[in-house]
């Protein structure tokens, strides 16, 4: 299986429920939008980030990589969240997803789903394995990344505003992973 280059921006997931789009410079006023609710950051590591140049850097950080998606509902076409593909390896055949956040209005579980769905399907067409890095703290995205059948393998830290910061690594491998579509 080829594993030099990954498409961190796909153009073409979509579902019955939710289309995914490549971010662009130009999306930040839609994406603050949705992203300015606290309690949508309440569970990260960064909680202020609700706050516009918080947000800004978090953003910019997003369009420099070229790596993320925005997330539609396909019913209304309103803008509901954003996620990354980050930390492609080549020589392991490994991507990470993450930055991920959804507008409250669409927790629960099935946007969610479908979101990760997309992104798993379009990742394991190049690389075998899948990881989330999830703070410590974050326990819905925690059960979240469970329940498609993620398994912990390992607790890790970084610094943060001069202090530590926990969070787990997970995993999904390709010969593991069952589409639920």
């Amino acid at each position: 299986m080829e594993t030099t280059n990954f498409n961190c921006q796909p153009t073409h997931l979509a579902d019955d429920l939710i289309w995914l789009a490549p971010l662009q410079a130009g999306d930040f006023e839609q994406l603050y939008a949705v992203g300015s609710d606290p309690l949508i950051w309440a569970g990260h590591p960064q909680l202020d980030r609700y706050k516009k140049e918080k947000f800004q850097v978090y953003f910019d950080e997003a369009v420099k990589g070229k790596n993320a998606l925005l997330v539609f509902d396909k019913a209304s076409n309103e803008l509901i969240g954003s996620s990354r593909f980050y930390a492609f390896q080549p020589e392991i055949s490994r991507v990470a997803i993450g930055y991920t956040f959804l507008a409250h209005k669409y927790w629960g579980g099935r946007y969610n789903l479908a979101m990760k769905t997309l992104m798993l399907n379009h990742a394991f067409t190049t690389v075998e394995s899948v990881v989330f890095h999830i703070g410590a703290t974050n326990i819905r995205s925690q059960k979240a990344v469970e329940k498609i059948g993620a398994n912990k393998i390992s607790s890790e830290g970084f610094i943060f505003n001069n202090s530590p910061i926990p969070y787990f690594e997970y995993e999904i491998r390709k010969a593991k992973w069952i589409s639920p579509t």
